[in-house]
């Protein structure tokens, strides 16, 4: 099953489970995925774009070929617009920032990314601090607003992993003690608006935060 949210001729807003793939993998063992799930009530629906396997949250996905076309076009023109939550460990010092440092495969450890100032690809995230979280044991987190201005491959994850706070459960980038915290990745995508490819109008959609 999958939460649908919305659907029309053109696009169907779906709600990704975490640890869910977005489209299929390698192997027999990874081809439950969201597009699949997906395709059971719409059998057209045409993937547009990813979320990690790891986050939750909003994803569109076209029903047509013209809308998938418009859509890829609005994502590489960056005319949509992306907002998520997440609690990183710690707290920063300012209340709001922007992490701007380049990204790249790690290609011997793939799938994880790391910072390159000489092959990365430039990469763009703005944060602001949504409130400070103490845990029943005393260690104090923060829930913070990601708005990735680029979309690059684990973007926020690497981002915050090097504003030192990464992202609470993250078995990528987190530490030990920072996965221990939570059974999952606390990172949603809980916001995304973007043209209608039918009538360009601008349409947004909100998926609020699980935890």
């Amino acid at each position: 099953m999958v939460d649908i949210i919305y659907s029309d001729d053109a696009f169907v807003i779906a709600n990704k489970p975490y640890d869910v793939l977005s489209v299929p993998g390698r192997g027999e063992d990874k081809q439950d995925c969201l597009w699949r799930r997906v395709q059971t009530q719409f059998p057209t629906a045409r993937v547009v774009h990813r979320l990690d396997y790891a986050t939750s949250g909003v994803m569109v996905l076209a029903l047509t070929l013209d809308a998938q076309r418009a859509l890829n076009r609005s994502f590489q023109e960056r005319k949509t617009h992306k907002r998520y939550q997440a609690i990183i460990a710690g707290t920063p010092t300012e209340s709001d920032g922007s992490v701007e440092l380049p990204l790249r495969c790690d290609w011997e450890n793939r799938p994880l990314q790391i910072v390159d100032f000489e092959q990365g690809k430039s990469a763009l995230t703005h944060w602001k601090v949504l409130a400070t979280e103490r845990t029943a044991q005393g260690i104090e987190n923060t829930r913070v607003e990601l708005t990735p201005i680029t979309g690059r491959s684990h973007q926020l994850r690497v981002h915050m992993q090097a504003m030192g706070h990464p992202i609470l459960g993250d078995r990528f980038y987190a530490t030990p003690e920072g996965v221990a915290q939570s059974d999952r990745l606390l990172l949603h995508a809980e916001q995304l608006a973007f043209p209608h490819p039918l009538t360009d109008e601008l349409v947004e959609f909100i998926i609020p935060c699980p935890f």
